[in-house]
């Protein structure tokens, strides 16, 4: 049975109910279907009249994870275009700014104060000596393990990686990278299920955090983190995943992202 629209069902169930309640000559003994027959009918008609606008041409049963598939991918997509745009624009800035300062003393001047800036803001690749830390889910995910834990229990949260970051931050840490990503002071750590999202971008396990430090004290901070240790204590009770390995020489890539701010509160 096919339903192009709904008007075609409201009438035949209308005209039902219409002919069941007037008829002209009722029967002793069956009062009750001839009510009760097209009330059905009004109800059958607007189940499958709700039905059919609801599918609106296609299954309702129909599995939609292919579709949210291609839409995450399609919106990469348009992401990675974006940030194509964005580059090419900041590059054509630069050009103009660079010519400008040529043969504009104040705006020169703006220019050399902005790059004397631009390594602590971290718009510059810094190499030298770090740490690197990665983290990662359990392995089979559901197996029955000691403890009952749940899928939850079993891998990486928000919470865990911020703890590593943290650390490393209060360890002396002068650069920082998760996922090869450069991360500066306005970049927010989020998890979305068992994925890392990043300035727009959404990353699998395993999570790499590499920092440009003394490797000593930046693992010393780890080792003082309540954080990191709770994470630490549950590789031991359910398997998940972390390591560490001593950089001798390891770059961190240049943030290459909007600096601008939404909103800035001055300290007192």
């Amino acid at each position: 049975m096919e339903y192009t629209s709904g008007v075609t069902s409201w009438r035949v169930a209308l005209r039902r109910a219409a002919a069941g309640l007037f008829s002209r000559r009722p029967r002793r003994g069956r009062f009750g279907w001839s009510v009760g027959v097209p009330l059905i009918a009004v109800a059958a008609g607007l189940l499958f009249t709700t039905s059919a606008t609801t599918a609106n041409g296609t299954s309702l049963r129909e599995d939609r994870r292919p579709h949210l598939a291609q839409l995450i991918e399609d919106r990469r997509e348009r992401v990675e275009e974006s940030d194509r745009q964005r580059a090419a624009l900041l590059n054509e800035v630069e050009a103009q700014t660079e010519e400008l300062a040529g043969t504009d003393a104040p705006i020169a001047e703006q220019r050399s104060r902005g790059d004397a800036s631009r390594q602590d803001a971290g718009f510059t690749a810094l190499r030298g000596p770090g740490l690197t830390v990665e983290l990662d889910d359990a392995p089979r995910l559901g197996e029955s393990r000691p403890g009952n834990p749940s899928n939850d229990d079993l891998v990486v949260h928000q919470s865990d990686v911020q703890a590593v970051v943290n650390a490393m931050w209060s360890g002396g840490a002068e650069a920082m990278s998760i996922m090869g990503v450069r991360v500066i002071s306005t970049s927010a750590v989020r998890c979305v299920g068992n994925t890392l999202l990043l300035h727009g971008r959404v990353y699998s396990p395993p999570f790499r955090i590499t920092a440009i430090g003394d490797p000593a004290k930046l693992r010393g901070a780890l080792d003082d983190s309540d954080g990191v240790q709770l994470f630490r204590d549950l590789v031991d009770h359910f398997g998940l995943g972390y390591r560490e390995t001593v950089e001798g020489s390891v770059t961190v890539p240049a943030y290459d992202g909007s600096s601008a701010l939404s909103e800035v509160e001055v300290p007192r």
